[in-house]
Formats: C-alpha cells, sequence, structure tokens
C-alpha cells in the first residue's frame, strides 16, 4: 500500500497509507516526515496513530477527505496518509563526526527555509562535489528529503550527510561551540565573499527562496558575505549562491 505520487509538491515523496502500514512503519523506525489525519475521524485506532506519532517526534495534522483523496489518488488511505523521507536523516554531530574523521575542519550548509526541492537536490549535490561535510535543513517551513530532491541530487543524497533539525537557530549555536564560524549570504553585506577567509571551519548559511535568512538567524551569524553582482541581473538562484560559496571555500582549502 505504498506509492509515489508526484502530481504536487507537497507530495513528492514515498507515500505510505492505511491504518496498518503506517502503524508498522512507525513501529519499525521507518523515517516519517509527516502524517495526515482526516478531520473529524474518531477512532481507537487513530488515536494509537496520533499517541506513536507523539512517541516518534512525528509530526501530523489534519487535512479534509477531499485533499486526501488527492494525494493517494482515490486509493483506500482509510483516512491515514504519512509521508516518508526519502532518504535516512543524520544528527548534526555526525556531520561535525564526518569532518573529524576526515581531519579535515568543518564545512557544512546550513539551508534557512529553503522550500524548492530542486534547490536542495542542486545544493546536496554540489555540496557533495566541493567535499562539504553535511547539510542542515529545518524541521519545519523547509523542503524534505522528497523523491524529488534525491532526483535532483543526481545520488548524492547517497552519500552527503543531511541532518534536520529543529530550530536553526540552536543548531548555529551548537556549530559555534565545535569552533565552526558562521557566514551568512545577504546583498546587503559590506564585504564579499573574495574578501573572506573561507578556508577555516565553517557553515554558510543560505536563506529561502524568496525572503531570504530569517531576521534571528541573521542575528546568530558571526558575519555577512555578498556575491557581486556584475550584470543587470539582482541576485542569484539559491543553489547557484551555495555553489560559488562552496566552490570558493573549497579553492582556499585546496591552497592551503
Amino acid at each position: 500500500m505504498n506509492r509515489n505520487d508526484n502530481k504536487s509538491a507537497e507530495d513528492r515523496t514515498d507515500i505510505i497509507y492505511g491504518r496498518n502500514p503506517v502503524i508498522e512503519a512507525l513501529a519499525a523506525g521507518r523515517t516519517i516526515d509527516k502524517i495526515y489525519i482526516q478531520e473529524k475521524l474518531n477512532h481507537p485506532v487513530i488515536g494509537k496513530i496520533r499517541n506513536l506519532a507523539r512517541e516518534n517526534g512525528v509530526r501530523y495534522d489534519f487535512a479534509d477527505l477531499r485533499r486526501m483523496d488527492k494525494m493517494c489518488g482515490g486509493a483506500n488511505h482509510q483516512g491515514v496518509i504519512a509521508l516518508a523521507a526519502a532518504h535516512s536523516y543524520a544528527e548534526l554531530e555526525d556531520i561535525l563526526k564526518k569532518a573529524e574523521s576526515k581531519g579535515e575542519p568543518p564545512l557544512i550548509v546550513i539551508c534557512d527555509g529553503i522550500t524548492d526541492p530542486h534547490n536542495l537536490g542542486s545544493i546536496i549535490r554540489t555540496a557533495n562535489a566541493a567535499g562539504a561535510h553535511g547539510v542542515i535543513i529545518p524541521k519545519n517551513r523547509s523542503v524534505r528529503l522528497t523523491s524529488t530532491v534525491a532526483k535532483v541530487s543526481a545520488g548524492a543524497i547517497e552519500h552527503t550527510l543531511v541532518a534536520r533539525v529543529s530550530n536553526i537557530s540552536s543548531a548555529i549555536d551548537k556549530l559555534k561551540k565545535s569552533g565552526l564560524w558562521i557566514a551568512g549570504t545577504d546583498l546587503s553585506a559590506k564585504q564579499s565573499h573574495f574578501d573572506c577567509d573561507l578556508s577555516g571551519a565553517l557553515g554558510i548559511v543560505i536563506g529561502s527562496e524568496g525572503s531570504g535568512m530569517s531576521r534571528i538567524v541573521r542575528e546568530r551569524c558571526d558575519y555577512l558575505v555578498k556575491i557581486p553582482m556584475l550584470g543587470e541581473a539582482e541576485s542569484l538562484n539559491a543553489s547557484v549562491a551555495a555553489g560559488v560559496l562552496l566552490y570558493e571555500a573549497a579553492r582556499r582549502r585546496i591552497q592551503k
């Protein structure tokens, strides 16, 4: 009773539907991004699913029947649909350990609200190619590791650690305590990425496609950098900006 639904951006992931399949997935420790429960549906099994979701730290929301029917193509979902990640998430500590095991200063991409699966997939692919040790995404207001993300990453998702954290600001604080400097990307910054030493332990923050970094994340950054725009375009795509900064960091590391 599992299937992929590629009809909407929200649902481009592995879908598990039906009460027992969802219960089995939760009990087996499957990485579940989110569960949808049909609104106004009262049943003891639904209560069990909600309890299991809470125990596993999985978020659930309520949705109307029409929306849920559309999500699984009209199949009999019994009022429960789970969105399973296309790949398992890592822990933030796993990324730091990977850098340590290689004897390298950590290089990490921090995505603050990336919502386009194509952007996240491209960032993961470029992070891997540039030698970054991992990518961090938030649990809320962000695209998840969907099948579209996996496809766009061109296989890099199998080799790149992606940590999903409850709070980006708290994650940044942990990285700082581990010795990383945090560089935020912002067009209003006074210095360009050419003027910064990106060769050390570094976290690069890439803001959302529309509004950039949130205020609280911006305040957590040690410094802000901009990528010079020499033509008429006002800004770069989020994944392109990540690529420019990652390869500048890679160039500095190779030269050292």
